[in-house]
């Protein structure tokens, strides 16, 4: 038997082995490494990178098992047309854990897109660190977190956590722009539920510690989950339409344009402004028909944040919600917005705010959390960002939050209220009754004839018009062509890049 036949029953015999690891994998409703990462890439583009790694421990319990890739699969190719790194963890190579050599093929993937300066997407399915290799494994993950760093803010990081994703493994995608999780099959926790259980003495299943739902709708780590590992690399393709290849270049513009969705703008929001109605209808009305993609959709719904499309152009879309918590903004709100709005100056992504703001939510609980320091962070963010911002003021913008949601004075480039909108330090009937105290106490039509004169004279967005706060007052029905106006002929790029976390 020659050498090159040799060589070839050797690769046959992995190549078996691989086929029947596919198998196993499908009876757990779960796709390989390999399968994910052609569902990600266009056909025929994709190029292996490190093939034959391999690790170099042979102690405890690793023995003499050597498999090709020690346990990922990295690479780089086409998505959707342009070049794209990716790494893929394969759990069926002891349960995916990340070694010296493990670390080394992430790491060099990693260095490989900033060298290409091309986004970078990392499927994880990881049992950690592997134990047997010590502080070789950790090293691993001390690079690979120095690298996430590196890149943020200068080329596009997505993960997408396809199954466990457990301690130090998790920093790495918590130092990405996104973050997508499969519902039932991924995970994520620093500790995991045996040693929850045995330090503190609470039995917790994996998904109530750490599974989809819970980071969807408490901690607000997942950005968005999906039914299966076909449909999250969906959702990564789908995010890479609006994102450029990096801080130095403009998101994709598209040609082809999808008409709105045909709302009455002008009649959407209520004659009584303590009536609540849903932003969403607000923003259907404005942009292209099945552009939006909602970031962290679960978490803080009092806050809307997604990207969407008006006339072709991407946007970042930040939009107080007031069919929840009256639109006000509390901390876990404040969080979402400012890491938005970030992450949106990270890759010169316009921002649309649309206001309708009451105020901070009140309270000693909210207080307690910190609602002045999570608060600044968003005002912080606004003022920081040098991306075109449009605020459009729908009803509601009172007082601090009213600034908060990017007002002129926090850099707003253009501002435009709806003759709906009410500008002023607080609601009508609030202020009332600390200016004129004494005279309306007990007298109802009295209390009515001032809040009508405050309504009038203060709160109508003509006043702050006059005042030069407000660039135009225009009807809402106008609101899309004013946006698409704007953005034909303003066209920024932040030529100082940051990173994506709001500190």
């Amino acid at each position: 038997m020659s050498k090159l036949e040799r060589v070839l029953q050797k690769r046959n015999a992995v190549m078996q082995e691989e086929e029947l690891k596919k198998e196993k994998q499908h009876k757990k409703n779960k796709l390989s490494a390999k399968e994910r990462l052609e569902l990600l890439f266009d056909k025929n583009t994709f190029v292996e990178t490190n093939v034959f790694i391999q690790h170099r421990c042979n102690d405890f319990g690793v023995g003499e098992k050597h498999p090709d890739g020690d346990g990922v699969v990295t690479g780089y190719g086409k998505v959707n047309g342009r070049t794209v790194c990716a790494f893929a963890q394969d759990f069926t190579a002891f349960g995916g854990t990340l070694g010296e050599m493990h670390a080394k093929k992430i790491i060099d993937i990693q260095n490989k897109a900033l060298e290409l300066m091309v986004p970078i997407v990392g499927m994880y399915d990881s049992g950690g660190a592997r134990i047997q290799e010590g502080v070789g494994a950790l090293s691993g993950y001390g690079v690979t977190f120095f690298n996430n760093v590196k890149s943020s803010g200068i080329i596009p990081q997505i993960s997408i956590i396809m199954g466990p994703c457990a301690g130090g493994a998790s920093y790495s995608p918590a130092l990405t722009d996104f973050i997508i999780m499969v519902q039932d099959s991924s995970s994520m926790f620093i500790t995991g539920p045996n040693v929850v259980e045995v330090v503190t003495g609470q039995k917790v299943t994996a998904q109530e510690l750490g599974g989809a739902t819970m980071h969807d709708t408490i901690s607000g780590v997942s950005h968005m989950s999906a039914p299966n590992d076909k449909a999250a690399i969906g959702y990564a393709k789908n995010l890479l339409d609006y994102l450029p290849q990096n801080y130095r270049e403009l998101p994709y513009v598209k040609t082809e344009v999808a008409k709105t969705i045909d709302m009455k703008l002008d009649t959407i929001i209520p004659e009584n402004s303590r009536t609540p109605y849903d932003m969403y209808d607000v923003i259907n009305g404005i942009v292209d028909k099945g552009s939006i993609m909602e970031i962290q959709k679960m978490y803080a719904q009092n806050m809307i944040t997604c990207f969407a499309r008006v006339n072709g152009n991407p946007i970042g879309i930040v939009a107080n919600q007031p069919k929840c918590l009256a639109g006000c903004i509390d901390v876990n709100a404040s969080d979402k917005a400012a890491r938005f709005v970030r992450t949106c100056d990270c890759y010169n992504i316009p921002i649309v705010n649309l206001v309708d703001v009451p105020g901070f939510f009140p309270g000693k609980d909210q207080e307690d959390k910190g609602i002045i320091r999570h608060g600044a962070k968003m005002l912080y963010a606004f003022s920081e960002s040098k991306v075109t911002k449009i605020t459009i003021l729908v009803r509601k913008a009172y007082g601090g939050s009213y600034l908060a949601m990017c007002s002129k004075e926090l850099g707003a480039d253009y501002v435009f209220a709806w003759p709906t909108a009410e500008v002023a330090v607080m609601g009508a009937e609030g202020a009332v009754k600390i200016l004129y105290k004494k005279q309306v106490d007990g007298n109802q039509e009295l209390l009515n004839e001032k809040i009508r004169e405050y309504e009038d004279n203060f709160s109508t967005p003509y006043h702050a018009a006059k005042l030069g706060y407000i660039d135009d007052i225009i009807l809402p029905k106008d609101t899309r062509d004013c946006i698409t106006r704007i953005l034909s002929n303003t066209k920024k790029i932040n030529v100082v890049p940051h990173g994506n976390i709001p500190l």
